[in-house]
């Protein structure tokens, strides 16, 4: 489980930054630099705008404005407009996922991370990478308690939260992307946040014994 939950962990912390802020060069060159990374944004690795402008050129004229048109003005990438009736954003206390992560200590700081509330989909996937992290350490400990609490509290959470929504957000957001990078990066969240649901229930089943 030790590379799995590493795989995790890194896929995890790459989805949420490419949804929480713009991207800038550095994030570019670790993709570009890694194989592995880059195999995950085929139509990306292959752009032949990649050839013809620098890296700065391409955020000033293209990754800027589909990030804008797609997390900010076209579409809603918050988990309380597709699941109240009334499609508002709750932004307040009252939303139900600022208890959950205030119960495992995970903190919010909206005002840097550019959104107006705890349920958008960065916020949600850097959680989960948060508690891969904390798995990670639950495995190097040997805590097998431990392992099958996180275990459970990241099924419950794909479970009731992230695929309740994100599956639709990641399709209109792969539809509407105007660049490879934000069509492949929808793309791969969508197969992971599916495949990785199945991997955390076969794990629960396999490793803890829960009927998941």
């Amino acid at each position: 489980m030790k590379q799995e939950i590493e795989n995790r962990i890194a896929i995890y912390a790459l989805i949420s930054r490419l949804m929480l802020v713009e991207v800038d060069e550095t994030f570019l060159e670790n993709i570009e630099k890694d194989e592995r990374l880059l195999s995950f944004f085929p139509n990306y690795r292959d752009w032949s705008k990649r050839k013809e402008l620098s890296r700065k050129e391409l955020i000033d004229q293209y990754y800027n404005v589909d990030f804008t048109n797609l997390f900010l003005m076209h579409l809603v990438p918050y988990e309380s407009f597709y699941t109240r009736d009334d499609q508002m954003i709750e932004s307040g206390g009252d939303n139900p996922i600022v208890q959950l992560y205030n119960d495992l200590d995970f903190r919010v700081e909206l005002d840097a991370a550019r959104v107006v509330s705890a349920d958008h989909i960065g916020v949600e996937l850097e959680f989960m990478y948060m508690l891969c992290v904390a798995l990670q350490k639950a495995l190097a400990a040997e805590d097998k308690d431990g392992i099958c609490e996180l275990l459970q509290v990241q099924r419950a959470f794909l479970k009731e939260h992230l695929l309740e929504w994100a599956p639709l957000f990641l399709i209109n957001a792969k539809r509407e992307s105007r660049t490879p990078l934000y069509h492949d990066g929808a793309e791969l969240a969508l197969e992971f946040l599916l495949s990785d649901f199945e991997y955390v229930t076969d794990k629960l089943t396999t490793y803890c014994g829960d009927e998941a």
